[in-house]
């Protein structure tokens, strides 16, 4: 059955984490994720798991014991760091007798919340519908209800009904040829750019890193910026100078975060993809982030998946204002050689930025 949250914002669902040690960050995305979705956090649990079980993914003890934490804590629903099976979800909420959400959902939420376009609301809806297929017994929260509806009229409660397969299925294609189409649009501006002969530079990166701030700083735009996860959701394009007489093209991109949803990655495929045709990628690292390896990797192995592994690349260690001394800068450009330190927020290091641009424009265009 749908569960709605009241509109105007004031409950807020609580929430047992449950995250699992040795996974990478140790629980701080997770963390992150939840209070982009601004659930209130009753507590978060680090578990270690030796080996997978069929019936929770984890013991049975364990799973009861949580359960259990649960109730204590008088929490709405469980999030998870990992992503059960359909048959697993419905054996969790089973035992706690409250919804389960995974880090997939959390993540689909977060972009229903931030669709503001018809494309990136075409595209989050079709993600979740891949991702509702197999789990049309899953207890729903709709979390984007939270701070009001999205793009259009209707909000989300209306498409988490319950619903069999075959409705599904239709809906499924017909929102992928309303993509399909969206995409050709897509594709008839890109070559109208091409026409102008400049050249464009793609700012990408991990989500929350200051890409959208950045955009703003080089080319005067307002485009939203926020310290939450997947402020940015459509590519917005800029022109801008970054040398007298010398004219590139900024685009700004959708951040990308470690397990990015597969769902996702095929949904938004055809703004990703802005990020493929062009001619220089300004990759922005929080230098800031203990996590900062597996971001920059994250963000490579998505470029490559989508064929921009061989563009030129500006590598930015950005919010170099948030590090405590000139050695931890130091050590940080050792590590990533060649990129620059800058802060955007602070506007250390963008004229270095220019330069380096203005010298690769003209073997760009």
């Amino acid at each position: 059955m749908s569960q709605k949250l009241h509109e105007t914002g004031e409950q807020r669902k609580r929430s047992l984490l449950v995250s699992l040690l040795g996974e990478g960050d140790n629980g701080e995305e997770l963390l992150g994720l939840a209070e982009t979705l601004e659930l209130e956090i009753a507590g978060h649990e680090m578990i270690r798991v030796r080996e997978r079980q069929p019936k929770f993914g984890i013991g049975s003890g364990k799973a009861e014991e949580l359960s259990e934490k649960a109730v204590q804590l008088k929490a709405d629903c469980l999030v998870f760091d990992w992503e059960p099976t359909p048959s697993q979800q419905r054996n969790w909420e089973n035992l706690a007798g409250i919804p389960v959400l995974d880090r997939q959902e959390l993540i689909i939420q977060i972009f229903a919340k931030r669709a503001a376009t018809r494309e990136a609301y075409l595209q989050v809806q079709l993600a979740e519908l891949h991702y509702r297929l197999p789990r049309l017994t899953h207890k729903y929260i709709d979390l984007a209800q939270q701070r009001g509806g999205r793009y259009g009229t209707k909000g989300s409660g209306e498409t988490r009904l319950e619903t069999d397969r075959r409705q599904i299925e239709q809906r499924i294609n017909r929102l992928e040829k309303e993509i399909e189409e969206v995409a050709k649009q897509r594709k008839v501006q890109r070559r109208q750019r091409e026409r102008q002969g400049m050249p464009v530079c793609a700012i990408v990166g991990y989500t929350n890193t200051g890409k959208s701030s950045l955009l703003n700083a080089l080319t005067g735009a307002d485009v939203l910026v926020e310290n939450k996860l997947f402020a940015t959701l459509d590519a917005t394009t800029r022109r801008f100078e970054p040398a007298p007489g010398k004219a590139a093209l900024l685009t700004d991109t959708v951040g990308f975060i470690r397990r990015l949803p597969h769902s996702l990655i095929k949904a938004f495929r055809s703004t990703l993809e802005e990020a493929a045709h062009a001619s220089l990628l300004i990759h922005v690292l929080d230098a800031s982030d203990t996590n900062i390896d597996i971001c920059c990797q994250t963000t490579v192995s998505v470029l490559q998946e989508l064929g921009a592994g061989e563009i030129p690349v500006i590598l930015l260690l950005n919010k170099i204002d948030c590090l405590a001394d000139a050695a931890e800068i130091e050590s940080l450009l050792t590590r990533f050689p060649g990129s620059l330190a800058v802060s955007v927020k602070k506007g250390i290091g963008l004229d270095e930025l220019k330069n380096q641009i203005a010298e690769l424009v003209p073997k760009l265009g």
